[in-house]
């Protein structure tokens, strides 16, 4: 066999991590999420997002999303003294935590309390409906998860 007929697999390429996605962990306290360490970060209690990007470049929204976040955690901070803590979940383990939460839609943020599920907010909303969709998981009980073939997950509005 020749040289030039030797068969060279691809070097796999991971996506680099959009800045804006990235500056949620380095400037916004977030925490990288992956598979491992969910359970864990669950297990520290309280009000929590966590944010499902899914590929940047099929779902740009999530860039929108990524900034609005830290506004939106300070905004329900100022009006429920509640302190909330974000995650990210990187792109590795997306699809086996957005089975877990039912999540359909990509961006989604997936709104946690005490270890247990309270709502999921898809795509990108406009600033109202997601202080209208706060307000709602601020004065609500932890809910079963939506069964991802039932009822719809997400609120309305977003793109799919």
């Amino acid at each position: 066999m020749s040289d030039s007929a030797v068969f060279m697999a691809p070097i796999p390429v991971t996506p680099a991590i959009p800045a804006l996605i990235s500056r949620l962990v380095e400037q916004f306290d977030a925490t990288w999420i992956d598979a491992d360490n969910l359970d864990a970060w669950l297990a520290e209690g309280g009000d929590c997002l966590l944010l499902l990007c899914g590929d940047p470049v099929r779902h740009p929204e999530c860039l929108d999303v990524a900034v609005v976040l830290p506004e939106l955690r300070v905004e329900i901070a100022r009006r429920h003294q509640l302190s909330l803590r974000l995650g990210v979940v990187g792109r590795a383990d997306e699809e086996a935590i957005a089975a877990r939460f039912a999540v359909r839609r990509w961006p989604s943020l997936v709104w946690l309390r005490d270890a247990g599920y309270v709502s999921t907010f898809s795509g990108m909303l406009d600033w109202d409906e997601y202080l209208r969709l706060a307000e709602a998981a601020v004065s609500q009980s932890n809910a079963r998860i939506p069964l991802l073939a039932g009822a719809p997950v997400s609120a309305p509005g977003g793109c799919q």
